[in-house]
């Protein structure tokens, strides 16, 4: 795909489940061995025009997400690259069995695409958001997941998933008009953290991912303005964690903060905090989530205002950390 300024900005306007299906169809064009698999989800998951135009390369099975996942280890049994999509809370917590077994103990490598993961469908309630899919999807041996931080790095997490070895499951968030954290061209490696806003001096570390990012780097500018240096680290994928980052984090200050559109038990903050535990490093590691706690549904922006997982609520409870260990 064409990298640029106006693509960018275009991406970031249809948001990342549409961005998906435009990365699908330019990877279909050179790649007459990829399959794509849906339950019912071809307009969702932006994928109408590949169905037109690929129509031997797509699958629909309907709404039977466990089957979903069986035909596709048995398509990459023989060889297939393939992708998977359905609405995240049915991607993985329905198909948690066959994951296990067809996917990962069986070793057949697919591809599976969460949409609107997190808490982007809380107009249909808690049955439709999913604060638990990293949880259990990185306590499955033998898969990475990998959490895009804006519609750019949806197109780089798929396109290194189809070179990787391993399945992956790609957890998209947000809805239309997703913020742009990469404005240009960039390297993307699975197991590679970016850091976005690096200080000589830092009081503390932001390591987040997914649509945490472009918040807590908005928070990091306005804490700045307050005399309070705050690094950003892009932790897109939690299973195969950065390790040389994570070390270099500890040595730089002593306080960390994780944010993440996921529950606090589970997802980022447990994998970060069970490095360090490990490694015995004495680090203050601090979470900014979703309460371990299922809620009332509702409009996605009045849950992130809600659940302090917009900006303002992100610098607001960092300054409140810091007031707190001070």
């Amino acid at each position: 795909m064409i990298i640029n300024k106006g693509n960018i900005k275009k991406w970031s306007v249809i948001g990342q489940r549409a961005t998906f299906g435009l990365a699908a169809l330019d990877i279909a064009q050179n790649n007459k061995n990829l399959i794509v698999i849906t339950s019912d989800v071809s307009t969702s998951a932006g994928l109408d025009r590949f169905r037109k135009q690929f129509e031997e390369q797509y699958i629909d099975v309907g709404i039977a997400e466990q089957n979903l996942i069986g035909v596709a280890a048995g398509l990459s049994s023989e060889g297939y690259d393939v992708i998977t999509t359905t609405f995240s809370p049915f991607q993985i917590l329905r198909c948690c069995e066959q994951i296990k077994v067809n996917l990962s103990y069986m070793n057949n490598k697919v591809i599976m695409i969460g949409l609107a993961s997190g808490i982007a469908l809380g107009t249909l309630g808690y049955t439709h958001c999913s604060i638990e899919d990293i949880s259990i999807a990185r306590s499955i041996p033998n898969l990475e997941v990998v959490c895009p931080s804006d519609s750019l790095e949806t197109i780089k997490a798929l396109e290194a998933s189809i070179k990787h070895n391993k399945s992956t499951y790609i957890r998209l968030t947000g809805e239309s008009n997703c913020p742009i954290v990469y404005e240009k061209n960039y390297r993307f490696k699975i197991g590679k953290a970016i850091n976005i806003i690096n200080h000589k001096n830092p009081e503390l570390t932001i390591i987040a991912n997914g649509s945490m990012v472009g918040h807590s780097v908005e928070a990091s500018n306005y804490l700045k303005t307050q005399g309070i240096n705050a690094d950003v680290i892009n932790m897109h994928t939690v299973t195969s964690l950065d390790k040389k980052v994570l070390d270099k984090v500890s040595k730089k200050n002593k306080l960390i903060v994780t944010v993440e559109e996921h529950s606090i038990v589970g997802g980022l903050f447990s994998a970060t905090s069970e490095y360090y535990l490990k490694k015995n490093s004495k680090v203050n590691i601090c979470p900014i989530g979703h309460p371990h706690a299922y809620g009332k549904g509702g409009e996605y922006n009045y849950l992130l205002h809600k659940y302090g997982l917009n900006a303002k609520g992100i610098r607001l409870k960092i300054i409140k950390i810091i007031k707190e260990r001070n």
